[in-house]
């Protein structure tokens, strides 16, 4: 008995199962696809938040990439501008003779170095992005503020200067400009000296005070996340104000005839710079008072300034006696007595200066 034969085009008992498999795969295939392709863009997203996160916190650039960002960018501008000022023969070549600093040197390397540190604040204000003010130069009263500092500036130095004196520890040898000179050499080193506290004061409390703060800060909250705000605040601003006034003391090392105290002092000044800074809101103040401070022991008083002589100042000095106490070569700077001095500069901030910390510093 033959088999039943089927016909060529007659579709066999397996076909509709082939086909539905088939067509199973390929819906398969589509959706595992899809998956790849929003396993891929997940990854992609938690990537970039990965490495925003990284970068960016809640308030905007991470402090630490902030401070290494501005480091980048000023050691940049400075070799840029230092470069261009050595070709263009803008930098005299006879700057210091032993100890002493002569004035067209010291206005151009100070320009430079004042643009170099104002330059890198201007443009990480512009990066972060956060106001000038959150970096000390801001305020309204501005002028009133640079014109305080400088008066007091001026009659602290004085008043240390006589003391010195009083003690038999400087001695005035007379005058040594007359006439025209006196308005030349005068106006001269105070642009000289205006420079140096822009310099010292945009650098060292600066954007570094308040990009250290603000690190410090977050440390202090993530730390104790139950503390004040404002108690966050203060232990960031003034462990940022400790750690910069300690380098900008030790940065005094490399001045010709510096010494202990000179270092001391220096580094005490600048914890009294950081507290008009609180008081304040802005460096105006200490920017005036840095200014007149040096002005007045360099030109009108002509001692020596952290071990350093101007050339050409008004008044012809010597320090006698006790190295402690006159401070020798290095200058009032160097004696004792600058101690008692800038507790009293301390006093008088706290008593004549509002209280008004500095502006906040969150990205806008």
């Amino acid at each position: 008995m033959s088999e039943p034969r089927l016909d060529e085009g007659a579709e066999g008992p397996g076909s509709a199962d082939t086909g539905q498999l088939g067509k199973m795969k390929a819906d398969l295939d589509r959706a595992a696809a899809e998956g790849r392709s929003i396993l891929n863009s997940t990854v992609e997203e938690e990537q970039g938040t990965l490495q925003h996160d990284v970068l960016f916190g809640p308030d905007g650039l991470r402090p630490g990439w902030g401070l290494l960002l501005f480091a980048v960018l000023y050691f940049a501008l400075l070799q840029g501008l230092f470069f261009a000022a050595e070709l263009l023969r803008l930098v005299p070549l006879d700057g210091m003779s032993g100890r002493e600093q002569r004035p067209q040197r010291m206005l151009v390397i100070e320009a430079l170095m004042a643009m170099s540190t104002m330059g890198a604040t201007w443009l990480m204000a512009r990066i972060e992005p956060r106001p000038m003010a959150s970096y000390g130069f801001g305020g309204e009263r501005r002028a009133r503020l640079f014109a305080t500092g400088f008066l007091w500036g001026l009659g602290f130095l004085g008043l240390l200067v006589w003391a010195l004196w009083g003690v038999g520890c400087l001695a005035f040898d007379g005058r040594l400009l007359f006439g025209v000179d006196v308005l030349r050499y005068g106006a001269i080193w105070l642009v000289g000296f205006v420079l140096v506290a822009v310099f010292e004061e945009s650098l060292m409390r600066g954007y570094l005070q308040s990009t250290l703060t603000r690190g410090v800060e977050h440390l202090y909250e993530m730390a104790f996340k139950a503390a004040p705000q404002k108690q966050a605040k203060v232990v960031g601003f003034w462990t940022a104000a400790v750690a910069l006034s300690f380098l900008f003391g030790a940065g005094h090392g490399s001045n010709p005839g510096e010494s202990p105290i000179g270092l001391l002092s220096a580094g005490l000044i600048g914890l009294v710079f950081c507290l008009t800074l609180w008081r304040t809101g802005s460096l105006w103040w200490a920017l005036g008072f840095h200014a007149a401070w040096d002005w007045a022991q360099s030109f009108i008083f002509g001692v020596a300034d952290s071990g350093a002589m101007a050339q050409f100042h008004l008044l012809g000095t010597h320090p006698v006696g006790n190295v402690l106490l006159s401070g020798g070569v290095t200058g009032p700077e160097g004696s004792v007595l600058i101690l008692g001095v800038l507790a009293l500069v301390a006093v008088v901030t706290v008593w004549t200066l509002p209280n008004q910390p500095p502006a906040e510093t969150s990205a806008k």
